[in-house]
């Protein structure tokens, strides 16, 4: 069973067309905000300077996988805004928008002439999203706000990795992620407070440190409780047991979870050890919490001895919760995956084919789409300043007087 082949669909509608974002935001939080109302049918216009979002500049060989994907189901409009004929353009559009989004360090917006104020006084009705890494107040809301410094000081590296190595940040975009997540149900919550209440546009103080923090649980409840820092645990879980990752014979991985009692008891029972049950070091799951090296040195010997796909095909039989610990390699090629199209082949000129990850989540009857690939810098300026009464003689004095630009994305950046 191959990847499926797909392509783009542009006449496709979702739950969220009519909506218009203009989106001034750069790199991921702000792309995958936008990128999510996007595929749900929002008319996303990416606002560009002459060298594009510098999502652009994050290659692999050459190519913007990022951009390709983040950018997809989107419009981009090349404006120079610090000219101040781009920012009256800029506003004329506002006044279309039901939703605005910025990533700039606090106080820039104001200081561009863009502020809140402005921009609710051309529309009512805005709802604006500002990301940053710390906020819009509070004493660090003029630090740089890459998601690494929110990664550390957000709790998460120092409870990722193991107890005698040192803390480990995450291998991909977590806090930005996250926070584009969670500003996309910040978004349709304003929304909705506008048009089923009657209200009026709000701002949404988005920081990247606010999101990932409230993911990690009851951490500061639990230390107020037991004046304890949680230690790093690996793979281990602090409030059940069995649960690890285990090497299989093949030199590959898997990770099992018993969370319940009965499902200790029939991993103890499938592994040839139903002594284990009545075991007083192993009985209830505190005594198994306690215990973990011990039972994880015992469940990790019987795994120890079968392949990846042997211990996941024995422990499914005798409905163990377990499953493969994949790569990205055996991931496109598992059939679930590929079942699901999880993973599909869009037309792509630099790949021939880009594998596009599937819109999440799926609705049966508003489904969202994947209508267009990723902009050009500027593809869509004459069809959005047309919109303004902007002909094509204007547009000419426009680019030339650099107020509108189209032009190559930054320098190539290897990932």
């Amino acid at each position: 069973m191959a990847v499926v082949q797909r392509t783009y669909d542009p006449s496709a509608r979702g739950a969220l067309n009519g909506v218009r974002v203009i989106d001034l935001s750069r790199l991921v939080a702000g792309n995958t905000l936008t990128q999510v109302l996007g595929d749900f049918g929002a008319e996303v216009i990416k606002i560009e300077p002459p060298a594009g979002d510098t999502l652009r500049a994050w290659k692999v060989e050459q190519v913007d996988t990022n951009w390709k994907l983040y950018a997809r189901n989107k419009k981009s409009l090349g404006l120079e805004l610090r000219k101040p004929e781009a920012r009256e353009l800029l506003l004329q559009l506002v006044a279309s928008a039901a939703v605005f989004v910025e990533s700039f360090r606090p106080g820039t917006l104001e200081a561009m002439g863009l502020g809140p104020e402005t921009l609710l006084a051309r529309n009512p009705r805005l709802v604006i999203v500002r990301i940053s890494g710390w906020g819009q107040d509070g004493p660090y809301r003029r630090r740089p706000g890459f998601g690494t410094l929110v990664e550390g000081m957000s709790g998460f590296a120092a409870l990722n990795g193991f107890e005698d190595r040192e803390p480990v940040l995450p291998p991909m975009y977590l806090a930005d992620t996250i926070a584009g997540l969670y500003g996309t149900s910040g978004v349709l919550i304003a929304l909705r407070e506008i048009e089923h209440n009657g209200g009026k546009g709000q701002v949404i103080d988005l920081p990247l440190l606010d999101p990932l923090f409230a993911v990690l649980g009851p951490q500061a409840a639990n230390y107020r409780l037991t004046g304890k820092i949680k230690p790093r645990t690996g793979s281990r879980s602090t409030n059940a047991a069995p649960r690890n990752a285990y090497k299989c014979k093949d030199g590959k991985y898997v990770g099992l979870s018993a969370s319940i009692q009965k499902m200790a008891e029939r991993v103890f029972q499938s592994i040839g050890r139903p002594d284990l049950i009545d075991n007083p070091r192993y009985r209830t799951n505190a005594d198994r919490v306690k215990h973990a090296a011990e039972l994880d040195a015992i469940i990790g010997g019987f795994i120890a001895q079968r392949t990846q796909a042997e211990n996941v095909a024995f422990f499914e039989q005798a409905d163990v919760t377990i499953g493969p610990i994949y790569d990205i390699s055996q991931i496109v090629e598992d059939p679930h995956v590929l079942a699901r199209e999880l993973i599909a082949d869009y037309p792509d000129p630099d790949m021939g084919a880009y594998p596009m990850h599937h819109v999440v989540p799926r609705l049966s009857g508003t489904p969202a789409s994947i209508r267009t690939p990723a902009p050009q810098i500027g593809e869509h300026n004459a069809a959005l300043l047309a919109e303004l009464g902007i002909d094509a003689a204007k547009y000419r004095k426009l680019l030339a007087a650099g107020i509108v630009c189209t032009g190559n994305a930054a320098p190539a950046v290897e990932e």
